[in-house]
Protein backbone atom coordinates (compact mmCIF):
# COMPACT_ATOMS: atom_id res chain seq x y z
CA UNK A 1 0.00 0.00 0.00
CA UNK A 2 1.44 3.36 -1.04
CA UNK A 3 2.27 5.78 1.74
CA UNK A 4 0.19 8.93 1.46
CA UNK A 5 2.13 12.20 1.43
CA UNK A 6 1.72 14.50 4.41
CA UNK A 7 0.90 18.19 4.24
CA UNK A 8 4.55 18.96 4.99
CA UNK A 9 5.53 16.75 2.05
CA UNK A 10 3.10 18.47 -0.32
CA UNK A 11 3.12 22.14 0.63
CA UNK A 12 6.41 23.08 -1.01
CA UNK A 13 5.52 21.41 -4.31
CA UNK A 14 2.05 22.96 -4.30
CA UNK A 15 3.54 26.40 -3.70
CA UNK A 16 6.04 25.90 -6.53
CA UNK A 17 3.38 24.75 -8.96
CA UNK A 18 1.07 27.65 -8.13
CA UNK A 19 3.90 30.16 -8.64
CA UNK A 20 4.57 28.65 -12.08
CA UNK A 21 1.03 29.50 -13.17
CA UNK A 22 1.30 33.16 -14.15
CA UNK A 23 -1.70 34.99 -12.67
CA UNK A 24 -0.33 38.53 -13.01
CA UNK A 25 -3.00 41.14 -12.44
CA UNK A 26 -2.20 44.52 -14.06
CA UNK A 27 -5.45 46.00 -12.77
CA UNK A 28 -7.59 45.32 -15.83
CA UNK A 29 -8.44 42.27 -17.94
CA UNK A 30 -5.29 42.35 -20.05
CA UNK A 31 -3.40 39.81 -17.94
CA UNK A 32 -3.50 36.02 -18.12
CA UNK A 33 -6.25 35.83 -15.50
CA UNK A 34 -6.65 33.32 -12.72
CA UNK A 35 -8.48 30.58 -14.64
CA UNK A 36 -5.45 28.29 -14.92
CA UNK A 37 -4.70 28.49 -11.20
CA UNK A 38 -8.38 28.07 -10.33
CA UNK A 39 -8.59 24.86 -12.36
CA UNK A 40 -5.39 23.60 -10.70
CA UNK A 41 -6.81 24.27 -7.22
CA UNK A 42 -10.16 22.69 -8.11
CA UNK A 43 -8.39 19.56 -9.35
CA UNK A 44 -6.43 19.23 -6.10
CA UNK A 45 -9.61 19.59 -4.06
CA UNK A 46 -11.55 17.13 -6.21
CA UNK A 47 -8.80 14.52 -5.73
CA UNK A 48 -9.77 14.23 -2.06
CA UNK A 49 -13.51 13.94 -2.67
CA UNK A 50 -14.67 17.55 -2.58
CA UNK A 51 -16.88 19.20 -5.18
CA UNK A 52 -15.38 22.65 -5.79
CA UNK A 53 -17.04 25.28 -7.96
CA UNK A 54 -15.01 27.35 -10.38
CA UNK A 55 -16.84 30.64 -10.83
CA UNK A 56 -15.86 33.00 -13.62
CA UNK A 57 -16.75 36.66 -13.13
CA UNK A 58 -15.23 37.67 -16.49
CA UNK A 59 -13.43 35.64 -19.15
CA UNK A 60 -10.26 34.20 -17.54
CA UNK A 61 -11.08 35.80 -14.15
CA UNK A 62 -11.98 32.83 -11.96
CA UNK A 63 -12.35 31.96 -8.28
CA UNK A 64 -12.87 28.62 -6.53
CA UNK A 65 -15.22 27.95 -3.61
CA UNK A 66 -15.90 24.69 -1.80
CA UNK A 67 -17.49 23.66 1.49
CA UNK A 68 -15.97 21.00 3.74
CA UNK A 69 -18.64 19.48 5.95
CA UNK A 70 -17.84 19.51 9.66
CA UNK A 71 -18.58 16.93 12.31
CA UNK A 72 -20.78 19.14 14.51
CA UNK A 73 -24.01 20.12 12.77
CA UNK A 74 -25.50 23.50 13.53
CA UNK A 75 -22.27 25.28 14.33
CA UNK A 76 -21.26 28.49 12.58
CA UNK A 77 -18.93 27.96 9.64
CA UNK A 78 -15.38 29.25 9.23
CA UNK A 79 -14.01 30.75 5.99
CA UNK A 80 -10.41 30.18 4.90
CA UNK A 81 -9.56 32.44 1.97
CA UNK A 82 -6.59 33.21 -0.23
CA UNK A 83 -6.23 35.04 -3.53
CA UNK A 84 -4.82 33.50 -6.70
CA UNK A 85 -3.70 36.65 -8.52
CA UNK A 86 -0.33 38.34 -8.10
CA UNK A 87 1.08 41.72 -9.01
CA UNK A 88 3.14 41.78 -12.23
CA UNK A 89 6.88 41.11 -12.18
CA UNK A 90 9.63 42.03 -14.65
CA UNK A 91 12.00 39.10 -15.08
CA UNK A 92 15.06 41.28 -15.73
CA UNK A 93 14.75 42.84 -12.26
CA UNK A 94 14.89 39.51 -10.44
CA UNK A 95 17.77 37.28 -9.38
CA UNK A 96 15.67 34.26 -10.33
CA UNK A 97 12.74 33.69 -12.67
CA UNK A 98 9.71 35.23 -10.91
CA UNK A 99 7.51 32.46 -12.33
CA UNK A 100 10.01 29.63 -11.94
CA UNK A 101 9.14 28.48 -8.44
CA UNK A 102 12.79 27.59 -7.86
CA UNK A 103 14.17 26.42 -4.53
CA UNK A 104 17.41 28.15 -3.55
CA UNK A 105 19.00 29.22 -0.27
CA UNK A 106 16.30 27.36 1.63
CA UNK A 107 13.46 29.34 0.04
CA UNK A 108 10.85 28.99 -2.68
CA UNK A 109 11.34 31.95 -5.02
CA UNK A 110 8.77 33.63 -7.19
CA UNK A 111 5.96 36.11 -7.53
CA UNK A 112 3.30 35.16 -5.02
CA UNK A 113 5.66 33.28 -2.68
CA UNK A 114 4.38 35.37 0.24
CA UNK A 115 1.50 37.24 -1.45
CA UNK A 116 -0.12 34.80 -1.26
CA UNK A 117 0.36 31.48 -2.99
CA UNK A 118 2.15 30.26 0.12
CA UNK A 119 -1.11 30.38 2.07
CA UNK A 120 -3.05 28.91 -0.86
CA UNK A 121 -0.62 25.99 -0.81
CA UNK A 122 -0.85 25.60 2.96
CA UNK A 123 -4.66 25.50 2.89
CA UNK A 124 -4.62 22.93 0.08
CA UNK A 125 -1.97 20.77 1.75
CA UNK A 126 -3.68 20.71 5.15
CA UNK A 127 -7.18 20.07 3.82
CA UNK A 128 -5.94 17.35 1.48
CA UNK A 129 -4.11 15.55 4.29
CA UNK A 130 -7.02 15.79 6.71
CA UNK A 131 -9.52 14.41 4.19
CA UNK A 132 -7.20 11.59 3.10
CA UNK A 133 -6.97 10.63 6.77
CA UNK A 134 -10.71 11.00 7.35
CA UNK A 135 -10.23 13.91 9.78
CA UNK A 136 -13.05 16.34 9.21
CA UNK A 137 -13.11 19.71 10.96
CA UNK A 138 -15.39 20.30 13.93
CA UNK A 139 -17.45 22.84 12.01
CA UNK A 140 -18.04 23.49 8.34
CA UNK A 141 -15.16 25.08 6.50
CA UNK A 142 -15.64 27.18 3.39
CA UNK A 143 -12.52 27.49 1.26
CA UNK A 144 -12.33 30.41 -1.17
CA UNK A 145 -9.48 30.97 -3.62
CA UNK A 146 -10.23 34.32 -5.20
CA UNK A 147 -9.43 36.37 -8.27
CA UNK A 148 -8.51 40.04 -8.46
CA UNK A 149 -7.49 40.82 -4.87
CA UNK A 150 -4.51 42.83 -6.10
CA UNK A 151 -6.88 45.27 -7.82
CA UNK A 152 -9.43 45.51 -5.02
CA UNK A 153 -11.35 42.27 -5.55
CA UNK A 154 -14.03 43.69 -7.85
CA UNK A 155 -13.88 40.55 -10.01
CA UNK A 156 -13.11 38.25 -7.09
CA UNK A 157 -14.23 38.47 -3.47
CA UNK A 158 -16.53 41.44 -4.05
CA UNK A 159 -18.18 39.69 -6.99
CA UNK A 160 -18.59 36.47 -4.99
CA UNK A 161 -20.17 38.28 -2.05
CA UNK A 162 -22.57 40.14 -4.33
CA UNK A 163 -23.49 37.37 -6.77
CA UNK A 164 -23.09 34.20 -4.68
CA UNK A 165 -23.57 35.02 -0.98
CA UNK A 166 -25.24 31.63 -0.50
CA UNK A 167 -21.82 29.96 -0.80
CA UNK A 168 -20.83 31.55 2.50
CA UNK A 169 -24.00 30.72 4.41
CA UNK A 170 -23.33 30.32 8.11
CA UNK A 171 -19.79 31.79 7.98
CA UNK A 172 -19.30 34.08 10.96
CA UNK A 173 -15.48 34.18 11.06
CA UNK A 174 -12.69 34.13 8.51
CA UNK A 175 -8.91 33.88 8.25
CA UNK A 176 -6.74 34.99 5.35
CA UNK A 177 -3.70 37.18 4.77
CA UNK A 178 -1.59 39.07 6.14
CA UNK A 179 -0.82 37.68 9.59
CA UNK A 180 0.63 34.87 11.65
CA UNK A 181 4.18 35.65 10.53
CA UNK A 182 7.01 35.94 13.04
CA UNK A 183 9.27 38.77 14.13
CA UNK A 184 12.30 37.73 16.21
CA UNK A 185 12.65 39.60 19.50
CA UNK A 186 15.29 39.46 22.28
CA UNK A 187 15.72 36.15 24.05
CA UNK A 188 15.40 34.15 20.82
CA UNK A 189 11.64 34.48 20.96
CA UNK A 190 9.21 35.41 18.23
CA UNK A 191 6.21 37.69 18.11
CA UNK A 192 3.57 36.42 15.69
CA UNK A 193 1.54 39.27 14.26
CA UNK A 194 -2.15 38.41 13.81
CA UNK A 195 -4.12 40.93 11.78
CA UNK A 196 -7.18 42.20 13.65
CA UNK A 197 -7.61 45.47 11.73
CA UNK A 198 -6.78 47.08 8.42
CA UNK A 199 -6.85 50.59 7.07
CA UNK A 200 -9.45 51.78 4.61
CA UNK A 201 -8.60 52.60 1.01
CA UNK A 202 -9.21 55.81 -0.91
CA UNK A 203 -7.59 55.77 -4.33
CA UNK A 204 -8.61 59.15 -5.66
CA UNK A 205 -8.49 60.87 -9.03
CA UNK A 206 -7.99 64.63 -8.80
CA UNK A 207 -9.05 66.97 -11.60
CA UNK A 208 -8.26 70.65 -12.12
CA UNK A 209 -9.77 72.63 -14.98
CA UNK A 210 -8.57 75.88 -16.51
CA UNK A 211 -8.51 77.76 -19.77
CA UNK A 212 -6.58 76.35 -22.69
CA UNK A 213 -4.13 78.64 -24.39
CA UNK A 214 -0.71 79.31 -25.92
CA UNK A 215 2.26 78.47 -23.73
CA UNK A 216 4.03 81.73 -24.62
CA UNK A 217 1.43 84.00 -23.04
CA UNK A 218 0.68 85.15 -19.51
CA UNK A 219 -1.86 82.65 -18.24
CA UNK A 220 -2.95 82.74 -14.58
CA UNK A 221 -5.80 80.23 -15.08
CA UNK A 222 -3.54 77.20 -15.52
CA UNK A 223 -4.95 73.78 -14.64
CA UNK A 224 -1.49 72.25 -14.30
CA UNK A 225 -0.42 74.86 -11.77
CA UNK A 226 -3.60 74.47 -9.71
CA UNK A 227 -3.28 70.68 -9.69
CA UNK A 228 0.44 70.68 -8.89
CA UNK A 229 -0.07 72.96 -5.92
CA UNK A 230 -2.88 70.76 -4.57
CA UNK A 231 -0.88 67.57 -5.06
CA UNK A 232 2.07 69.11 -3.23
CA UNK A 233 -0.16 70.04 -0.30
CA UNK A 234 -1.48 66.49 -0.08
CA UNK A 235 1.92 64.89 -0.43
CA UNK A 236 3.53 67.05 2.25
CA UNK A 237 0.70 66.80 4.76
CA UNK A 238 1.36 64.77 7.91
CA UNK A 239 -1.74 63.59 9.68
CA UNK A 240 -1.78 63.56 13.49
CA UNK A 241 -1.21 60.31 15.33
CA UNK A 242 -4.44 58.46 16.06
CA UNK A 243 -3.76 55.35 18.11
CA UNK A 244 -6.49 52.74 17.60
CA UNK A 245 -7.04 49.93 20.11
CA UNK A 246 -5.31 47.38 17.87
CA UNK A 247 -2.22 49.53 17.27
CA UNK A 248 -1.95 50.35 20.95
CA UNK A 249 -2.20 46.66 21.89
CA UNK A 250 0.56 45.82 19.41
CA UNK A 251 2.90 48.56 20.62
CA UNK A 252 2.36 47.69 24.29
CA UNK A 253 3.17 44.03 23.70
CA UNK A 254 6.08 44.82 21.38
CA UNK A 255 7.65 47.12 23.96
CA UNK A 256 7.22 44.44 26.60
CA UNK A 257 8.92 41.89 24.33
CA UNK A 258 11.85 44.24 23.69
CA UNK A 259 12.11 45.24 27.33
CA UNK A 260 11.53 48.94 26.75
CA UNK A 261 8.89 51.23 28.23
CA UNK A 262 5.86 52.13 26.14
CA UNK A 263 5.29 55.88 25.94
CA UNK A 264 1.74 56.57 24.69
CA UNK A 265 2.70 60.21 24.15
CA UNK A 266 5.49 59.22 21.75
CA UNK A 267 4.40 55.91 20.18
CA UNK A 268 6.70 56.36 17.18
CA UNK A 269 9.69 55.79 19.47
CA UNK A 270 8.53 52.21 19.92
CA UNK A 271 9.02 51.57 16.20
CA UNK A 272 12.76 52.08 16.43
CA UNK A 273 13.03 48.63 18.01
CA UNK A 274 11.41 46.53 15.29
CA UNK A 275 13.60 47.03 12.23
CA UNK A 276 12.21 46.91 8.66
CA UNK A 277 8.71 46.08 9.89
CA UNK A 278 8.55 49.64 11.23
CA UNK A 279 7.58 50.82 7.73
CA UNK A 280 4.38 48.80 7.81
CA UNK A 281 3.52 49.38 11.48
CA UNK A 282 4.42 53.08 11.30
CA UNK A 283 1.80 53.59 8.61
CA UNK A 284 -0.88 52.45 11.04
CA UNK A 285 -0.27 55.31 13.48
CA UNK A 286 -1.93 57.85 11.22
CA UNK A 287 -3.87 58.37 8.01
CA UNK A 288 -1.68 58.69 4.93
CA UNK A 289 -1.74 60.32 1.47
CA UNK A 290 0.70 59.54 -1.32
CA UNK A 291 0.46 61.08 -4.81
CA UNK A 292 1.23 58.39 -7.39
CA UNK A 293 0.31 59.68 -10.88
CA UNK A 294 0.18 62.95 -12.85
CA UNK A 295 -1.22 63.56 -16.33
CA UNK A 296 -1.80 66.75 -18.33
CA UNK A 297 -1.45 68.19 -21.80
CA UNK A 298 -0.29 66.90 -25.15
CA UNK A 299 2.26 69.48 -26.35
CA UNK A 300 4.84 71.65 -24.63
CA UNK A 301 3.56 74.98 -25.98
CA UNK A 302 -0.14 74.24 -25.34
CA UNK A 303 -1.65 75.01 -21.95
CA UNK A 304 -4.17 72.20 -21.34
CA UNK A 305 -7.73 72.72 -20.27
CA UNK A 306 -7.54 69.88 -17.75
CA UNK A 307 -4.96 68.19 -15.54
CA UNK A 308 -5.41 65.02 -13.49
CA UNK A 309 -3.55 63.19 -10.74
CA UNK A 310 -4.08 60.05 -8.70
CA UNK A 311 -3.46 59.70 -4.98
CA UNK A 312 -3.30 56.65 -2.73
CA UNK A 313 -5.04 57.48 0.54
CA UNK A 314 -5.40 55.16 3.53
CA UNK A 315 -7.44 55.87 6.65
CA UNK A 316 -7.58 54.24 10.07
CA UNK A 317 -10.66 52.52 11.50
CA UNK A 318 -12.88 55.20 12.98
CA UNK A 319 -11.19 58.12 11.20
CA UNK A 320 -12.67 58.08 7.69
CA UNK A 321 -14.66 61.31 8.16
CA UNK A 322 -11.64 63.14 9.54
CA UNK A 323 -9.55 61.88 6.63
CA UNK A 324 -11.87 63.16 3.89
CA UNK A 325 -12.46 66.49 5.65
CA UNK A 326 -8.71 67.03 5.65
CA UNK A 327 -8.35 65.98 2.00
CA UNK A 328 -11.03 68.42 0.87
CA UNK A 329 -9.49 71.25 2.87
CA UNK A 330 -6.07 70.58 1.34
CA UNK A 331 -7.48 70.37 -2.19
CA UNK A 332 -9.24 73.70 -2.02
CA UNK A 333 -12.07 74.87 -4.28
CA UNK A 334 -10.28 74.52 -7.64
CA UNK A 335 -9.64 70.76 -7.61
CA UNK A 336 -12.31 68.06 -7.71
CA UNK A 337 -11.90 64.50 -6.52
CA UNK A 338 -13.59 61.21 -7.34
CA UNK A 339 -12.76 57.61 -6.57
CA UNK A 340 -10.67 55.18 -8.53
CA UNK A 341 -11.41 52.76 -5.69
CA UNK A 342 -12.84 53.19 -2.19
CA UNK A 343 -13.31 50.67 0.60
CA UNK A 344 -13.79 50.85 4.32
CA UNK A 345 -11.46 50.20 7.22
CA UNK A 346 -11.93 47.14 9.45
CA UNK A 347 -11.26 46.38 13.09
CA UNK A 348 -12.42 43.50 15.26
CA UNK A 349 -11.86 42.71 18.92
CA UNK A 350 -8.85 40.54 19.56
CA UNK A 351 -10.63 38.05 21.79
CA UNK A 352 -12.79 34.93 21.70
CA UNK A 353 -12.43 31.24 20.92
CA UNK A 354 -11.00 31.74 17.41
CA UNK A 355 -8.22 34.00 18.71
CA UNK A 356 -7.46 31.44 21.41
CA UNK A 357 -7.28 28.70 18.76
CA UNK A 358 -4.78 30.73 16.71
CA UNK A 359 -2.63 31.48 19.75
CA UNK A 360 -2.70 27.88 21.02
CA UNK A 361 -1.75 26.51 17.58
CA UNK A 362 1.24 28.86 17.42
CA UNK A 363 2.50 28.17 20.93
CA UNK A 364 2.11 24.41 20.42
CA UNK A 365 4.59 24.57 17.52
CA UNK A 366 6.77 27.36 18.94
CA UNK A 367 6.75 27.44 22.76
CA UNK A 368 8.47 30.83 22.62
CA UNK A 369 5.71 32.36 20.53
CA UNK A 370 4.26 35.73 21.53
CA UNK A 371 1.04 36.24 19.53
CA UNK A 372 0.08 39.91 19.15
CA UNK A 373 -2.70 41.73 17.27
CA UNK A 374 -1.78 44.34 14.70
CA UNK A 375 -3.32 46.61 12.07
CA UNK A 376 -2.44 46.13 8.40
CA UNK A 377 -1.59 49.30 6.48
CA UNK A 378 -2.92 47.80 3.25
CA UNK A 379 -6.16 46.05 2.40
CA UNK A 380 -7.28 42.47 1.75
CA UNK A 381 -10.31 40.46 0.65
CA UNK A 382 -11.44 40.61 4.28
CA UNK A 383 -13.15 43.90 3.41
CA UNK A 384 -15.52 42.05 1.08
CA UNK A 385 -16.23 39.11 3.38
CA UNK A 386 -16.87 41.43 6.32
CA UNK A 387 -19.88 42.70 4.40
CA UNK A 388 -21.50 39.35 5.13
CA UNK A 389 -21.04 39.93 8.86
CA UNK A 390 -17.86 37.89 9.35
CA UNK A 391 -15.15 38.71 11.89
CA UNK A 392 -11.98 38.65 9.81
CA UNK A 393 -8.39 37.98 10.85
CA UNK A 394 -5.09 37.71 9.02
CA UNK A 395 -3.56 34.35 9.90
CA UNK A 396 -1.19 32.75 7.39
CA UNK A 397 1.36 31.34 9.86
CA UNK A 398 5.06 31.43 9.00
CA UNK A 399 8.10 31.11 11.24
CA UNK A 400 10.69 33.34 9.59
CA UNK A 401 14.46 33.76 9.99
CA UNK A 402 15.45 36.95 11.84
CA UNK A 403 17.22 38.49 8.84
CA UNK A 404 14.40 38.15 6.28
CA UNK A 405 12.78 41.49 5.38
CA UNK A 406 9.31 40.00 5.23
CA UNK A 407 7.41 43.23 4.64
CA UNK A 408 9.79 43.99 1.76
CA UNK A 409 8.73 40.75 0.04
CA UNK A 410 5.24 42.08 -0.67
CA UNK A 411 5.21 43.39 -4.25
CA UNK A 412 9.02 43.54 -4.17
CA UNK A 413 11.64 41.87 -6.34
CA UNK A 414 13.12 38.50 -5.35
CA UNK A 415 10.00 37.55 -3.39
CA UNK A 416 10.57 34.28 -1.57
CA UNK A 417 9.33 32.19 1.33
CA UNK A 418 11.42 29.84 3.49
CA UNK A 419 10.76 26.14 2.95
CA UNK A 420 10.89 25.56 6.71
CA UNK A 421 8.37 28.38 7.13
CA UNK A 422 5.89 26.65 4.82
CA UNK A 423 6.24 23.39 6.71
CA UNK A 424 5.80 25.19 10.01
CA UNK A 425 2.71 26.88 8.60
CA UNK A 426 0.93 23.64 7.72
CA UNK A 427 1.61 22.21 11.17
CA UNK A 428 0.13 25.32 12.77
CA UNK A 429 -2.89 25.38 10.45
CA UNK A 430 -3.58 21.71 11.16
CA UNK A 431 -3.50 22.32 14.91
CA UNK A 432 -5.65 25.42 14.44
CA UNK A 433 -8.36 23.45 12.61
CA UNK A 434 -8.40 20.95 15.46
CA UNK A 435 -9.27 23.81 17.81
CA UNK A 436 -11.29 26.23 15.66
Amino acid sequence: MAVQPTAEDEVVRLCQELIRIDTSNPGDHSGPGERGAAEYVAEKLAEVGLEPRVLESHPKRASVVVRVEGEEAGRDALLLHGHLDVVPAQKEDWTRDPFGGEIADGCVWGRGAVDMKDMDAMILAVVRQRLREGRRPKRDLVLAFTADEEAGGVWGAQWLVKEHPELFEGCTEAIGEVGGFSLTVPGDRRMYLIEAAEKGIAWMRLTAKGTAGHGSMVHPDNAVTALAEAVARLGRHEFPIRMTKTVRAFLERACQAYGVPFDPERPEKSLEQIGPLARMIGATLRNTLNPTRLDAGYKTNVIPQKATAEVDGRFLPGYEDEFFATVDELLGPDVERDFVYHDRALETDYEGALVQAMEDALTSEDPGALPVPYCLSGGTDAKAFARLGMRCFGFAPLRLPPDLDFSGMFHGVDERVPVDGLRFGVRVLDRFLDRA
